[in-house]
């Protein structure tokens, strides 16, 4: 079996939301797991749920930008098509934040909740602010996403080594709900469109790659 990577990164200890500003009894230090009704190994529970965890940071990250886009949409091809495509991701996204910190639970662990923490520790980086075309937020959402598989597929492969397939099982049916979504984005961001406009009405130059004629007609 491969050595288990479990070495705790004492800088993540530092970051905001990890120690509390107010008197409070903490019963678990974050990035750690404790006993659980699953019959895996300490050290298996906790290499599986850190890593489930920077899937949980990352897809948060998702959110966040998936919900800027949706409320951002515009234009004749993306005010109605893509305002409810984009609320299909964010509805999915919450779906698999769910299910993923379910699973961190179950394995003695404790999800990151912090939002500032989620995105320090995330793979994926929102962002910066302002207004993009249409296409160029589209596109990166789609660069989440492509991350996003190869990250969880690299756990499914580490899980299935580890025998932990609960986890395995978990990761697939979310990466397989991915793949649809990054396929979307992919198929939208594709060259073909219906918007024309009105100048081929007036216009009897050619157009793509058909000219406009009686026997042809554009309309």
């Amino acid at each position: 079996m491969d050595q288990l990577d479990v070495n705790k990164d004492k800088q993540k200890m530092n970051l905001p939301g990890m120690k509390p500003d107010h008197p409070m009894v903490k019963r678990q230090e974050p990035q750690t797991v404790k006993g659980s009704g699953i019959s895996l190994p300490h050290e298996i529970r906790m290499e599986m749920a850190q890593k489930l965890d920077e899937h949980n940071c990352a897809l948060h990250v998702a959110l966040h930008q998936y919900n800027k886009h949706h409320w951002l949409t515009e234009g004749p091809e993306s005010f109605l098509s893509l305002h409810h495509l984009l609320d299909e991701h964010v509805e999915k996204t919450v779906e698999h934040i769910d299910k993923i910190g379910e699973r961190i639970a179950r394995l003695g662990g404790i999800p990151t909740a912090h939002p500032v923490t989620q995105h320090e520790l995330s793979y994926l980086k929102h962002e910066a602010e302002g207004r993009y075309t249409m296409r160029d937020m589209l596109r990166n959402d789609l660069e989440h996403e492509m991350k996003l598989q190869q990250k969880m597929r690299e756990q499914i492969q580490r899980a299935h080594d580890l025998q932990d397939f609960g986890t395995v099982e978990a990761l697939e049916e979310i990466l397989l709900n991915r793949e649809d979504l990054a396929y979307h984005l992919y198929s939208v961001l594709e060259e073909d469109t219906l918007v024309r406009g009105i100048e081929h009405v007036f216009d009897k130059e050619k157009i793509g790659n058909r000219k406009a004629t009686d026997k042809t007609p554009l309309q």
